[in-house]
C-alpha cells in the first residue's frame, strides 16, 4: 500500500510538473528590408549564409510567413505586441520630425516577459518613437543601444555624401543610443559598416551576463536597409557585392550568437526566430536585395513586399529539418510567446495566433487560415487558404523602370491593379488572375474582407473601424509623410496616450 501511494504522488508530481509552463531564453533577430530570396536557404545567390541556412536544417522553416505591413515602424509594431497596426495606431515610417511612437499603455513582448521574471534587451533599430515614454526602456526592455530611427534618417546621402539644400539634408545627425540618451554621433557610412558588429558584441555579451536566468534579447539589425554598409572584415566577401557583404555579415552574426548560447549550455532551451521586417527596396537594383519569386518588393503588398523568410530554431522542441507551408505572420510571435509562458491575461485585444501546434508538429495542426493585407490604412487584399483576393488600389511600383545605380535609389512607377484573385499554391508570383473563373471563391473572400473593414476599417471603401485605434481612443491622429518610401499622400497616425483599455 505504502509503495502504491509513493507511485501516485510520484505521478502526481510529475503531471504538475508537464503543467508548468516554460521559460526558454528568447532571442527575435530581425532585419530590416531583407528579401524572400535573400538567403542561401531560399534560394539566394552570389552569397553564402551557413549559420543562417543550419539553423533552417536544426529547426523550421515558413514558406508562408508575412509581416502586417510591408513598411517599417507599422511592422515593428504589430511584431511587438501581435496586433495589426490599424488596432495599435502606428503607420508608416516614424521620422525624426515626428513626435508619435508605440502607445505606452500597450502591452509589448517585452513588458509581457517580464512579468514572467525575464531580462530583456534590444540592441539594434527600435523605430517606435524617439520621445522617452516611447523608448525601450519605458516599454519594458531592461537594457538599449542601437537606433531609433531608419539609418537613411541623417543628413547624408545613400553614397556616404552630406546633403544640402534637400529635405533629408535637414535631418539632425544620427546617433547611437545608449538606454534612454544618445550616446555617439554616427556620420559617415564607414560609421554605419560598424553598426553589426557593434550590435552582435552587445548581444554576446548580454547573453553571457545572463546566462543563468531566463532572457529575451530583441536583435532588430538596421541592416540591409539603405544606405548599406559593411565592416572592413566583410567588404569585397561575396560575388554579389557590397548587399551580398552584409548579408554574410549579418550571417555571421547569428553564428557568434549560437557559438555563445553552446558556449554557456543553454542552446537547447533557447528559442530564436529569424525573419524580416518587410520585403526588398527593389528599385536600389544590385544592392537592393531579391524578393526571389514573388512579386514587387518593400513598400507594396504583393508578396514581395509581405512575405518575408522566417526560421525558428529551439533544439529542445522543435522536430528539426521542416519546412512549414502553413500560413503564419509577425502578428502570431506575440501570443505563441505568450503560450511559451502561461500568459493568458491581455490588455489589448490580440489578432495574432498562437503557433506553438506548428512548433510542436502536432497532426493537422493549422492555427491560421486567414490572413489581412492592410498598408496604410487601406485594405489591399484578404488571404483564405491558398487564395488572395486583391482590391482595386494604386501602389508604388519597380516595374517598367530603371534601377538605381551607385548606391542611388531609382524611379517607381505606379500600378494600378483590378479586383484580381490568385492561388499563391499554383501561383507565387501572382501572375494569373482567376476571379472570372472562381466568383464563388471572389465572394467569399470578400466576406471575410467586410469583417475586417468593420473592425480595422479601410480607407479604401471609406469605412471607419469600430476596433481601430482612432476609435477607441476617441481624437483625431496627427499627420505623417510617406515621401520617404515614395508614396504620393499622406496619411494620419493616432499615438495619444490614453486610459481605455483596448480589447
Amino acid at each position: 500500500m505504502k509503495s502504491v501511494l509513493i507511485i501516485q504522488t510520484l505521478l502526481l508530481f510529475l503531471i504538475g510538473c508537464g503543467e508548468k509552463p516554460l521559460r526558454p531564453n528568447i532571442i527575435i533577430i530581425f532585419t530590416d528590408d531583407q528579401g524572400y530570396g535573400d538567403l542561401g536557404c531560399y534560394g539566394a545567390k552570389g552569397f553564402e549564409t551557413p549559420n543562417i541556412d543550419a539553423m533552417a536544417k536544426d529547426g523550421i522553416k515558413f514558406t508562408d510567413f508575412y509581416v502586417s505591413q510591408a513598411i517599417c515602424s507599422a511592422s515593428r509594431a504589430s511584431l511587438m505586441t501581435g496586433s495589426y497596426a490599424e488596432r495599435v495606431g502606428v503607420q508608416g515610417a516614424i521620422s525624426p520630425w515626428n513626435v508619435n511612437g508605440l502607445d505606452p499603455s500597450i502591452d509589448t513582448i517585452a513588458k509581457l516577459l517580464k512579468r514572467h521574471g525575464y531580462r530583456n534587451a534590444i540592441f539594434g533599430k527600435w523605430h517606435l518613437g524617439h520621445r522617452q515614454e516611447f523608448l525601450p526602456l519605458q516599454n519594458g526592455f531592461d537594457e538599449y543601444s542601437g537606433l531609433i530611427c531608419s539609418n537613411d534618417m541623417w543628413p547624408v546621402d545613400y553614397d556616404g555624401n552630406p546633403l544640402s539644400g534637400t529635405k533629408k539634408s535637414y535631418y539632425p545627425p544620427m546617433s547611437f543610443w545608449e538606454d534612454n540618451e544618445p550616446s555617439e554621433v554616427i556620420s559617415t557610412l564607414k560609421d554605419q559598416g560598424q553598426l553589426t558588429k557593434k550590435i552582435t558584441e552587445r548581444a554576446v555579451n548580454f547573453i553571457g551576463k545572463n546566462k543563468d536566468n531566463p532572457f529575451f534579447l530583441y536583435i532588430p539589425h538596421p541592416m540591409p536597409h539603405q544606405p548599406i554598409a559593411a565592416s572592413e572584415m566583410f567588404l569585397g566577401k561575396s560575388e554579389l557585392g557590397l548587399y551580398g557583404d552584409v548579408i554574410m555579415e549579418i550571417d555571421w552574426s547569428v553564428g557568434e550568437i549560437i557559438k555563445s548560447l553552446k558556449r554557456h549550455n543553454i542552446d537547447d532551451n533557447t528559442l530564436i526566430i529569424y525573419a524580416s521586417d518587410n520585403g526588398p527596396w527593389l528599385n536600389y537594383g544590385e544592392w537592393g536585395g531579391s524578393a526571389g519569386p514573388l512579386r514587387e518588393g518593400k513598400g507594396t503588398m504583393w508578396e514581395g513586399g509581405a512575405r518575408v523568410p522566417c526560421i525558428m530554431r529551439w533544439p529542445k522542441t522543435i522536430k528539426p529539418g521542416r519546412n512549414v507551408e502553413n500560413i503564419a505572420s509577425t502578428i502570431d510571435i506575440y501570443p505563441t510567446i505568450a503560450d511559451i509562458v502561461g500568459e493568458k491575461q491581455f490588455n489589448h485585444k490580440i489578432d495574432g495566433v498562437s503557433l506553438m501546434p506548428l512548433l510542436q508538429n502536432a497532426p493537422g495542426a493549422n492555427p491560421r487560415n486567414t490572413l489581412y493585407y492592410y498598408l496604410a490604412e487601406n485594405l489591399i487584399a484578404i488571404r483564405k487558404d491558398n487564395y488572395k483576393l486583391v482590391f482595386p488600389h494604386t501602389y508604388r511600383s519597380y516595374k517598367n523602370v530603371t534601377p538605381g545605380k551607385n548606391l542611388h535609389p531609382g524611379a517607381y512607377s505606379k500600378g494600378r491593379s483590378g479586383l484580381e484573385l490568385y492561388d499563391l499554391k499554383t501561383d507565387i508570383s501572382e501572375s494569373k488572375d482567376i476571379s472570372k473563373q472562381f466568383p464563388e471563391i471572389v465572394k467569399e473572400l470578400e466576406q471575410i474582407a467586410e469583417k475586417a473593414r468593420l473592425a480595422l476599417g479601410d480607407k479604401l471603401t471609406n469605412r471607419v473601424g469600430a476596433e481601430s485605434y482612432e476609435t477607441l481612443c476617441g481624437s483625431k491622429p496627427p499627420a505623417i509623410e510617406f515621401s520617404h518610401f515614395g508614396l504620393e499622400s499622406s496619411i494620419e497616425l493616432e499615438n495619444k496616450p490614453h486610459n481605455k483599455v483596448l480589447r
